[in-house]
This record gives C-alpha cells, sequence and structure tokens, in this order.
C-alpha cells in the first residue's frame, strides 16, 4: 500500500505544483515559513487573519462602498493593531516570513501586502497586488478610478506624480516614464516569486546557503524552467560543494539561455565541476 506523504515539505511542494486559482497566497507564505518554523501552526495564523478581518468589518458602515470598506481596514490594521513597514531593519529575515509578520507587526512591501489583501478579501474586496519596480503595492479597480495603495506606510493611497517619483528614486537618471502598464495585476505565483526572491537574496547576503538552497528550490516549483533561478541554484550548489547538482544546474542554465551575458564565464565553470564531480566517483 502506498503512504501518502503529508509531511509540511510535501504539502508545499504540491501546492507551489498547483494552478493559480487553486493557490492561496497567505496560507502558502504561512507553508514555506514552516521550513524556518517547525511546528508552525498555519491555522492558526488563518484564524487570525480571519479576526483582524471581523474587527475590520466592526467598523464598516451600512452600505458602504469600496472606499469606505479601505479606510476601514487601515483603521484597523494600522491605527488600532499597529502594523508597519520595517524600515529601521528591513532586511530582517522576519520580515518576510508571514507568520512573523502577524506576531510581530512589522513587514516589508511585499508581505504586508499578502496580509492586507488576505484580509481584504475576507471583506469582499478585490484587492489586487502589483509588482511595482522597487516596492510592492495593492490596487483597488471601482467603478471609476483604480486606487493604488501602498501598505508599507499605513494603506495610503499613491497617485501617479508619487509613482513617478519613485521610480525615479529606484532608476535616477534612466527612470521610465510612468504608464498604467506598471500597474499590471501580479499573479499568485509572481507574487510568491517575488516574496520567494526577497529571502533568498537575504540568506545569500549572510551566506547561510543552506536557507538559501531551500528558497532556491522553492521558487524552481512555481517556475521549474527559470534560467535564472537554475543558475542561482547552481551557484548555491557549488558554494555547498554539491558539485554534481551544480554542473547539472549550469548545464540545464546554458540550455535555456545559451547567449545569456554570464553564459562564458558559467561555461567555463563546466570543466571544474565535472573534475570535481569525478574525483568523488
Amino acid at each position: 500500500m502506498l503512504i501518502k506523504d503529508t509531511s509540511p515539505a510535501a504539502e508545499l511542494c504540491r501546492i507551489l505544483g498547483c494552478e493559480e486559482d487553486a493557490i492561496d497566497v497567505a496560507e502558502t507564505a504561512l507553508r514555506i515559513a514552516e521550513k524556518e518554523y517547525p511546528g508552525l501552526d498555519v491555522q492558526h495564523y488563518l484564524d487570525r487573519l480571519d479576526e483582524l478581518a471581523a474587527c475590520a468589518l466592526a467598523h464598516v458602515p451600512a452600505r458602504a462602498g469600496p472606499a469606505e470598506m479601505i479606510v476601514a481596514l487601515n483603521r484597523e490594521l494600522f491605527e488600532i493593531q499597529g502594523f508597519r513597514g520595517n524600515s529601521e531593519d528591513y532586511y530582517d529575515p522576519r520580515n518576510s516570513y508571514l507568520n512573523e509578520v502577524l506576531d510581530r507587526r512589522l513587514g516589508i512591501p511585499i508581505t504586508l501586502s499578502i496580509v492586507y489583501m488576505a484580509i481584504g478579501r475576507r471583506l469582499g474586496l478585490v484587492l489586487e497586488g502589483v509588482a511595482f519596480p522597487g516596492h510592492f503595492l495593492v490596487k483597488l479597480a471601482t467603478a471609476d478610478n483604480v486606487m493604488v495603495l501602498d501598505p508599507f506606510v499605513g494603506g495610503l493611497a499613491v497617485s501617479e506624480l508619487e509613482l513617478s517619483l519613485r521610480l525615479q528614486e529606484v532608476f535616477g537618471a534612466n527612470a521610465p516614464i510612468f504608464t498604467t502598464d506598471l500597474l499590471a495585476t501580479a499573479g499568485k505565483k509572481e507574487i510568491l516569486t517575488r516574496m520567494l526572491r526577497n529571502i533568498k537574496g537575504i540568506y545569500l547576503h549572510k551566506q547561510e546557503f543552506e536557507r538559501a538552497l531551500y528558497t532556491a528550490n522553492c521558487l524552481l516549483l512555481l517556475a521549474p524552467n527559470s534560467s535564472e533561478e537554475l543558475r542561482d541554484r547552481g551557484l548555491i550548489h557549488e558554494r555547498l560543494e554539491c558539485f554534481r547538482a551544480a554542473l547539472e544546474d549550469y548545464q540545464r542554465y546554458l540550455e535555456l539561455a545559451p547567449k545569456a551575458a554570464d553564459s562564458h564565464e558559467i561555461s567555463a565553470r563546466l570543466p571544474i565541476l565535472k573534475s570535481a564531480t569525478a574525483r568523488l566517483n
């Protein structure tokens, strides 16, 4: 009799391999955190989102429109509960794990946006993520306009002028002209990918390669043929002296992106890794 693997890792693999419509972003973000926090009670934090939504709903007047519901959501989450962006220690890994964000009421744009959208969905608001350059945002389309909101600064509405200024901060003199194309809806897997890349970048900076490898594996479950992620995982495998795995990742990377800017550099690594792998046999 075949026994089904119900471990947290197996459940996460199953979820990340699902179609977009079957994914709950907040729940998946909590599943990702299970590796870092063994025994994490995912349902406890989902219940916490339900509680926050119920508290926000208490501030909503009868027959309220979307704008009034946003006011109620912002009041509950940022004024009463005290959620805020952690600008003092932006690169603290805890800012990227949803359980920590809910416990500490601190986060970065992507995780605060996930909380914001999850609560908004419970209120009946169709909030969507926006992968704006350098700073994740949330938008709400109404009959009259599109409201762009920034959960990192208390859910404040952001004007087109402010968005243009933010582009200049990110790109400097090479900043693109703001267009509404930059407010395209981010899919669920795109949101999770952006969150995981933040985590991976933090762990690579800290040279915590085992943790970075786990995150890289999650990213490749979301996008198995991402050449960039295969290259990055190859680099991590190499640092961990997993030479055979690094070789396989690099070879696949070169198949997918033969004209990449670093293809010659990666190609030069192959003989070295083949030699190292041969010594292990």
